[in-house]
């Protein structure tokens, strides 16, 4: 008799690993619980739609292995089901010295994860791709592209359906209590009974860690990344993926300009506290949400660390342009007047008690459930591979 497999959350993560479950153990039951009425409403379409090659990634984490794999499989995917994407290439600009000195560790890194084709450009090669930018130095990542990550939540959600795995929608995961050698999860419809459960959901897993019992004290802190469209007639500035050297002070890696799989630049994000978790603009408040965030000691331990760098991107979230004139040390010639409201993501990052960010994808396993705590970018290009890993994981106990 087949077991029964729960995932909590239909976003990209819980759709590709469902995919990877009905693959490998078709005789298995698998249920994915999504509260919203949609598949990948959050992380998984609020994004650049970025295809990370796994750059900027501590060799041997989870995030270099996952991404350069995830990347390459996602492709694949991609091409076998006639979803736009393509392999556009970036490239990561030096605008000084010390940012040059800089690419030097970056190309090393990137080798170290295997990324191929990485070549270091000077001032003049750099303007045969971007004709634009400007800069001392640059490093040119030819794998890394563009996708329509909607494009493939959709798909997966169709491949599912097809193989017989249920995907329930306007299903919020309310309880979880273990019983015996199953979970029973509670939620707005009616509880399932589970042998397995996996816990994807984004910016909830933690309260759904919590739910379960989990030990794991970090909490997920909303950050809202908002990003500005080129008119139309100024997208010529801007070829590829241009991305400036990030800085190893600072927890994010600033804005930047990303090409549209259909079509269109994007300029951004910067990353600036939501007021919610699910926070796209300003105005967006969940009281009860805000103030979880603001009693977590972490929140202002982080603050106190970053202080320069979070007022810096609060500011450019109410000017237009000092927005622009962080956008203009990539590339110059961009103007106020070329940038036109974009939207926003809100990237579901884990924070530590002592106020540091969580870098690496974070898995906890309990008894029968397994919670993917820390999954925000590269999280959609390895989404594929984190399916796998999950799987792996849950390896001797549905060979059972």
């Amino acid at each position: 008799m087949g077991k029964t497999v729960v995932i909590v959350g239909g976003g990209i993560i819980g759709l590709a690993t469902a995919l990877k479950l009905s693959a490998r153990w078709p005789k298995h039951q698998v249920i994915v619980l999504e509260k919203e009425s949609a598949v990948g409403a959050h992380q998984s379409s609020h994004n650049s739609g970025v295809l990370h090659a796994g750059l900027y990634y501590k060799p041997g984490s989870y995030k270099a292995q996952l991404a350069v794999r995830g990347i390459r499989e996602m492709k694949r995917f991609c091409e076998a089901n006639s979803i736009a994407h393509e392999t556009c290439g970036k490239l990561v600009v030096a605008t000084n010295n010390e940012e040059s000195t800089r690419l030097v560790s970056l190309l090393e890194r990137g080798k170290a994860n295997g990324l191929v084709g990485l070549r270091r450009m000077n001032a003049e090669e750099m303007l045969e791709i971007e004709p634009h930018v400007k800069g001392v130095a640059a490093l040119h990542v030819p794998e890394e592209g563009i996708v329509d990550y909607k494009a493939v939540c959709e798909k997966l959600s169709e491949l599912l359906r097809a193989r017989g795995v249920l995907v329930q929608l306007d299903t919020q995961v309310l309880g979880l209590a273990r019983r015996g050698k199953h979970w029973i999860v509670g939620t707005s419809k009616e509880a399932v009974t589970s042998d397995l459960v996996l816990n994807a959901a984004g910016l909830y897993c933690d309260k759904i860690n919590r739910m379960s019992g989990g030990g794991n004290e970090a909490k997920i802190i909303p950050f809202r990344g908002e990003y500005f469209k080129l008119r139309a007639e100024r997208q010529h500035l801007v070829r590829h993926l241009i991305y400036p050297v990030p800085d190893p002070v600072f927890p994010f890696l600033g804005v930047h300009f990303t090409r549209l799989v259909r079509g269109g630049v994007e300029a951004g994000p910067n990353a600036v506290l939501a007021f919610a978790r699910e926070g796209y603009s300003m105005s967006t408040i969940n009281p009860s949400e805000f103030m979880e965030s603001l009693c977590y000691p972490g929140l202002w331990r982080f603050l106190k660390k970053h202080s320069k760098m979070c007022w810096v991107e609060f500011r450019q979230s109410l000017s237009k342009a000092l927005f622009c004139r962080a956008l203009q040390k990539l590339v110059p010639d961009i103007r106020e007047s070329d940038l036109s409201p974009g939207g926003a993501g809100v990237r579901a990052q884990s924070m530590s008690l002592d106020g540091t960010l969580v870098q690496d994808f974070t898995f906890e396993e309990q008894d029968g459930i397994l919670h993917l705590l820390n999954a925000p970018s590269p999280g959609a290009t390895a989404s594929l591979a984190i399916g796998e890993e999950v799987v792996n994981r849950f390896e001797s106990q549905l060979a059972v």
